[in-house]
């Protein structure tokens, strides 16, 4: 299959009824109603990739005025893409044909942290890390790289991973209640909290992933766990892929108390190197790099059995260890020092992750000899981000070649960034025709007329 994902703009660009322009403004205020100009920041992904157009931003400061909004479009049937952040990176929270911008950084309340049950409630506006920071003996389980713009309400609607899922589940885990709003205005509102709670459908975990296909999430209430003390960050070079992933799954059974296991290449570090103030983390150069991180009384001295006589630099304080993150959290951006990249993240079974890994690179070149790829991620959970530059058409070959590549090693073509719009022509790799028509289902259900973002997860 070759698919032409870039932007389907429509040739006319209609205006909202007039009637539904002054319903909304009404609601959320003349100041929280944007048109022309003032979208602008609302219309373009973080990568670049996906540009679209929107007759109007609306931006509500409460769950009543989420669930005035939805009606109002509804009973219009005018359709609406939600929005938090806009961190995103497979196009997902963008209006691509003129959907009506439903922005939520307008909930940014965060109440006070729950000790007793070590959970805290947070509107949909709020960033993963003021949460993080919310309570100086807590920290949120999920680490994302954009945590600083991320939203509590974009991370649960693409289900967040990140950099500490072996230890703690992506976003879905982190549930301990939800609120959102139905197509139709109906609020949906479970939130006591409960750890153990079998009375019915587990709606909150299904709205977890949903990429607001289902229904606009306003709050949560999320899990948090006691803040580590006394972590240690080791990077190690290794000299080739095999001998990364063997040492990445050693970690997993010889370091108590692992937090991480992270990996990225040289071809990434060298961009990073010639792009921004980091220095290479030490002498002797490797080819693959292999960053972990524990915690407890044991910690320093497991990981540097682990890393035995190859290249090291170890890490206790805050700062040492911010400074060794930087070189894997920075990777997202490498790609974009050479152009507008394509951003895939996949998985794949343990057993085929050297094979995957290795010949990737190759896989690309096949169609784009002179692409640029850069690859880097979650080792210990299959999951590899796989960014590239493309030197000839981004018209659908590069998908087509890594989505199948990754279908026959019997992995997903989406390990954490959801289906999108960059995703949602190579689901049926993925998924089977009974699976799609249950998901249609299910969609119908929530959302009978489709005006959920009808450009993700197609029907």
């Amino acid at each position: 299959m070759r698919a032409h994902f870039k932007t389907a703009v429509r040739t006319s660009r209609s205006p909202l009824p007039l009637t539904l322009r002054r319903e909304l403004a009404d609601i959320v205020g003349g100041s929280n109603f944007l048109t022309g100009d003032a979208t602008a920041g609302y219309v373009v992904d973080w990568t670049g990739r996906f540009h679209g157009w929107t007759p109007a931003v609306v931006r509500p400061g409460t769950t009543a005025q989420v669930s005035a909004v939805l009606a109002a479009c509804n009973a219009a049937g005018v359709p609406v893409v939600p929005q938090g952040g806009n961190t995103g990176l497979v196009g997902g929270g963008i209006p691509l044909n003129g959907e009506v911008v439903l922005s939520l950084t307008g909930l940014d309340r965060l109440d006070p942290v729950d000790t007793d049950a070590m959970q805290v409630t947070a509107q949909a506006g709020v960033s993963l890390q003021r949460v993080a920071d919310a309570h100086p003996g807590f920290d949120l389980p999920v680490r994302i790289a954009s945590r600083h713009s991320a939203t509590v309400g974009g991370a649960i609607a693409t289900n967040a991973g990140g950099l500490r899922v072996l230890r703690h589940g992506p976003m879905r885990a982190q549930i301990r209640g939800l609120e959102a709003v139905l197509a139709d205005g109906r609020v949906l509102s479970h939130m006591a909290g409960l750890v153990k709670d079998n009375t019915g459908y587990d709606y909150p975990g299904l709205l977890a992933g949903s990429e607001g296909t289902l229904a606009v999430i306003t709050q949560a209430r999320i899990r948090l766990t006691p803040r580590s003390e006394n972590s240690v960050v080791a990077l190690i070079g290794v000299s080739d892929l095999a001998g990364l992933h063997g040492l990445a799954v050693r970690s997993v059974r010889e370091v108590t108390g692992l937090e991480s296991a992270e990996f990225f290449t040289t071809a990434g570090l060298d961009i990073l190197l010639a792009h921004t103030p980091l220095a290479r983390p030490f002498r002797e150069p490797a080819k693959t790099y292999l960053l972990l991180e524990a915690s407890g009384p044991h910690a320093m001295e497991q990981l540097g059995e682990l890393a035995a006589d190859r290249p090291t630099a170890v890490a206790e304080t805050a700062s040492d260890r911010a400074r060794l993150w930087q070189y894997r959290e920075r990777h997202p951006e490498a790609a974009g020092f050479l152009g507008t990249p394509l951003k895939f993240d996949v998985s794949v079974p343990s057993g085929q992750w050297v094979h995957f890994a290795s010949t990737v690179t190759g896989v690309v070149h096949s169609v784009d000899p002179y692409a640029q790829v850069i690859t880097y991620g979650h080792i210990v959970d299959g999951n590899i981000h796989v960014n590239v530059v493309p030197a000839a058409d981004a018209d659908g070959r590069h998908q087509d070649v890594v989505f199948n590549h990754v279908a026959s090693l019997g992995g997903s073509i989406s390990a954490e960034h959801g289906i999108g719009a960059l995703k949602a022509r190579w689901i049926s790799l993925a998924r089977t025709d009974a699976e799609r028509s249950l998901f249609a289902g299910i969609r119908a259900a929530f959302d009978p007329r489709g005006i959920l973002n009808p450009n993700v997860l197609p029907r």
